[in-house]
């Protein structure tokens, strides 16, 4: 035990070390990264249409002029995917830094400030993307310029991609990379969007990391009967069918299962929570206790209910034209989301099978994520996650965290690359404001974002800088 303890407080001491060894003047490097994000904020790179060429040419020109090659890739001649690369000696894999440059699109009336504008004004950053993720996007540059600026000695390259069309269009971004360019951002670890944290009164609380995601499977319901007067009623009636078979699916309740990424949040969420919270999260498989337990998560936490299965959500319903008239077709959509080991064709004759209904058509919508496995929990990039976070944040906890949502991480994960989602810290009152990515008011802490590249940049030395 005596040589454990001295070999741990050997490795913590190596990894402050190759930290600290570049005397960075963090608040003139803070000012020049929010200066950058608020340039990329004011360029408008709604998706669609997309545009994200203007800022690869942005990151290209200051790139270069740091002596940093670049070359762009683009399927469409608007959309361009910037790729940069500083050498190490080669003698471990790369590392790939990945962010997307798109962004979703705005109802500018509903902001306080002009969406599009990267106002800085009392300690924030404002406008959309400034937390999805134009955020991940300057950090990764001033890794980059950092790196090369300091001169540090790699043992791996280290590459960056902006990426273009992260937000429903990845046939132009990270799709086109993989399928097309691979060789130019294989790497043998990811870091990407899809993380942060909880700040509260005594500091940072909890350091979440992304290591796996849910699948999109949506799928459309297509109801069919006989078309006729509305004055007399029909047993096929198609409006009447896909009400039904939409309040048979939103009462389904799929199977509950933890992974290895959902298992370790609860457990360690469990050891920060108060006991009767901490009482659910340590008995969600307790035969005794679950079904209460996921019965409170729905009522009460439903994105804990969403973690543990795959979940089924109607979102829209479409029949008929006319009041007096009995439609021969409706139509209703099902935001599904997959856990990452869902069989997909066995899951949807589950869902016929509760449906049961033959004159409804289950009509899966095309797949433009593939499965994934998640990304381990005991390699040298994650490990080196939880020892950062750590030294920046003594008191904190590390959750890997799976995100009901979806992110591009989702295609390298599948070529065999571990990815991990990083991003900046929020307090409690700021994730419940309504100011957070898609949102109104979009805004990042001017404070936070310096944080995360703080963050980052420890990531990057300790996982690539040669001893």
């Amino acid at each position: 035990m005596r040589y454990l303890g001295a070999l741990l407080l050997l490795l913590f001491t190596a990894s402050v070390q190759a930290q600290d060894r570049y005397l960075v003047d963090w608040d003139v490097v803070g000012e020049e990264t929010l200066t950058h994000l608020s340039d990329l904020v004011r360029i408008n790179t709604t998706n669609p249409p997309g545009r994200e060429t203007l800022v690869a040419n942005y990151l290209r020109d200051i790139l270069e002029a740091e002596g940093i090659p670049t070359e762009l890739y683009a399927l469409d001649p608007d959309r361009a995917n910037l790729v940069a690369r500083i050498k190490g000696n080669g003698s471990k894999d790369p590392i790939l830094i990945m962010g997307h440059t798109d962004v979703v699109g705005v109802q500018a009336e509903k902001w306080t400030e002009e969406p599009f504008s990267g106002l800085r004004k009392d300690g924030w950053v404002y406008g959309r993307g400034t937390l999805d993720d134009k955020d991940t996007v300057a950090a990764g540059m001033m890794v980059m310029i950092m790196l090369k600026r300091y001169g540090v000695p790699l043992d791996r390259d280290v590459i960056f991609l902006a990426e273009a069309g992260e937000e429903g269009t990845p046939d132009v971004g990270i799709n086109f990379m993989v399928e097309k360019h691979w060789d130019a951002i294989a790497a043998e670890y990811c870091l990407a969007e899809g993380g942060g944290g909880i700040l509260e009164n005594r500091g940072v609380k909890v350091v979440e990391v992304q290591t796996t995601e849910k699948m999109p499977r949506r799928a459309t319901l297509v109801a069919r009967g006989t078309a006729g007067h509305g004055s007399r009623p029909s047993i096929d009636n198609a409006v009447a069918a896909i009400a039904r078979a939409v309040a048979r699916a939103d009462a389904w309740q799929t199977e509950m299962r933890l992974n290895e990424t959902t298992r370790t949040y609860f457990e360690r969420l469990a050891t920060i929570s108060e006991p009767e919270s901490a009482f659910r999260y340590r008995n969600i498989e307790n035969p005794e206790e679950t079904e209460a337990i996921q019965q409170y998560f729905l009522e009460n936490l439903p994105n804990y209910y969403s973690a543990i299965r795959t979940s089924v959500v109607p979102t829209i319903i479409n029949g008929g034209f006319r009041r007096n008239v009995i439609p021969s077709e409706a139509t209703a959509m099902l935001d599904i989301r997959m856990l990452p080991d869902e069989d997909v064709d066995g899951f949807y004759r589950q869902l016929a099978e509760v449906i049961d209904d033959p004159n409804v058509e289950i009509v899966p919508e095309a797949i433009y994520r593939p499965a994934a496995p998640p990304s381990g929990l005991d390699n040298e990039m994650f490990e080196t996650l939880e020892r950062v976070a750590g030294e920046m944040y003594p008191n904190a906890t590390v959750l890997p965290t799976m995100s009901n949502g979806a992110t591009d991480m989702a295609q390298v994960r599948a070529m065999g690359v571990p990815a991990y989602g990083i991003g900046p810290m929020r307090s409690l009152s700021e994730l419940n404001s309504g100011n957070g990515a898609h949102s109104d008011n979009e805004r990042v802490s001017e404070e936070a974002m310096i944080d995360f590249l703080r963050f980052m940049w420890a990531v990057v030395i300790d996982v690539a800088a040669s001893d």
